[in-house]
């Protein structure tokens, strides 16, 4: 079995102090994908820099205190790889990928937009150069006879099913139409799988995001926006697909629940 865990830690110093370093410690996962780290790696304490039994590759956005990926890998990487070919977004934290054994594992970070204003300009603008590099990757991978799995936070809902209160959120990023249309494209056009979705075709959810706000979490008020993403023969051999929920409110170390699938190789 792999297993994968794609996990927005809503920063990683922050979520040490809360519970990731004992959830680390108690994970099964082969490889864990974060998002937002918003961190450099010297800032980082040693425990969640470079903790025991992991191989890490930190990649931390230029402007600081802000975005940055991370993987970490129970086998060390063939290679690792920060950015997609980007002018513009190379050194923003969004994206790392290793070379494994058999699959390459990527951490994304999407940006989150917001209607009407300049980052909403940058996620399409993301999202236009993101999408043919999903092509060459896994075109890339199959030459190789490697399989592709790209996990993180891609801040797009793409079905009503993914959101609680999808009818109030039409006109807000991360559900808009042209969001959910370049997410169908990665889907249908560069031929990837949403592993979750497809190991639970017919439910509301499993929703990852809650906001801190009101009772949403107590609620299951959420969003589905945390996917993993793979190749479609690697998503063939997925077993088993999964939001690890936090039992209580209290008890969550970020606003994103860690989302893992398992393998089946």
């Amino acid at each position: 079995m792999y297993t994968v865990t794609s996990a927005n830690v809503n920063g990683l110093r922050a979520a040490a102090k809360k519970g990731f370093v004992e959830w680390l410690a108690g994970t099964s996962a082969d490889a864990v994908c974060l998002q937002e780290v918003r961190a450099e790696e010297a800032q980082l304490p040693a425990e969640v820099r470079a903790p025991e039994g992991w191989f890490t590759a930190h990649a931390p956005a230029a402007a600081k205190g802000r975005a940055g990926v991370s993987l970490y890998t129970r086998r060390e990487p063939d290679a690792v790889r920060v950015g997609f070919g980007s002018s513009e977004f190379d050194t923003s934290g969004r994206y790392i990928e290793a070379d494994l054994p058999g699959v390459t594992v990527a951490s994304l970070y999407l940006p989150s937009g917001e209607v009407g204003t300049e980052r909403q300009d940058e996620k399409i603008r993301f999202m236009d150069e993101f999408l043919p590099y999903l092509k060459e990757l896994k075109e890339r991978a199959a030459a190789d006879g490697r399989e592709v799995v790209v996990c993180g936070d891609w801040n797009i809902a793409h079905r009503e099913a993914d959101l609680k209160n999808w009818k109030a959120n039409q006109k807000n990023a991360g559900f808009l139409p042209e969001e959910r249309e370049w997410l169908t494209r990665v889907f249908d056009e560069a031929g990837y799988v949403d592993v979750v979705r497809a190991l639970h075709p017919d439910q509301d959810g499993p929703y990852s995001w809650w906001s801190y706000r009101g009772r949403a979490f107590d609620n299951d008020s959420g969003w589905r926006i945390d996917l993993i993403v793979s190749s479609p023969r690697l998503a063939e051999r997925a077993v088993k697909a999964y939001v690890e929920r936090a039992a209580t409110h209290a008890e969550r170390w970020s606003d994103h629940a860690p989302v893992t699938a398992v393998f089946d190789l």
